[in-house]
C-alpha cells in the first residue's frame, strides 16, 4: 500500500496552466456604483442596542474604502459618532430627515423606511 498516511488532496492529477490557488479568482468584485444609480434606504432602529436609537443607511454599492469617506462626511455634519457595519452605515441618534437631505444633496436616491 504504497502512499498510505499521505494526504491526496493536494495532489493533482492535471493542471492545464495557471496556480492550483485560484482564491482570487473566486473573489467577488464590489461595483463601486456613481450615487445616482444606487438606491438607499434610511431607518431608524433601537432593537439590540440597549435603548439607544441609531440610524442606519442600507443599499450601498461601493467598495469599504468609499464607505469610510462617506461616513467621515456624514459624522462632521452630523455631529454625531457611526460606523460601517456589512455595506450599510449606522449614526448615533434620529437623523432619518437630516440624514435624508445630506445624502441626497450628494447625489443619492433614497428613501426613508420603517415607522
Amino acid at each position: 500500500m504504497a502512499g498510505k498516511g499521505k494526504s491526496s488532496a493536494k495532489r493533482i492529477a492535471y493542471q492545464e496552466f495557471g496556480s492550483p490557488d485560484n482564491s482570487s479568482a473566486l473573489e467577488r468584485g464590489v461595483p463601486d456604483l456613481p450615487p445616482d444609480r444606487q438606491d438607499l434606504r434610511i431607518q431608524t432602529t433601537r432593537s439590540g442596542r440597549k435603548g439607544k436609537t441609531v440610524t442606519i443607511i442600507t443599499g450601498f454599492q461601493h467598495k469599504p474604502e468609499t464607505l469610510s469617506k462617506l461616513l467621515k462626511q456624514l459624522k462632521a455634519k452630523c455631529g454625531a459618532g457611526g460606523t460601517v457595519k456589512d455595506n450599510s452605515l449606522e449614526l448615533q441618534g434620529d437623523r432619518k430627515q437630516q440624514l435624508l437631505e445630506i445624502v441626497t444633496k450628494l447625489g443619492y436616491k433614497a428613501k426613508i423606511s420603517g415607522g
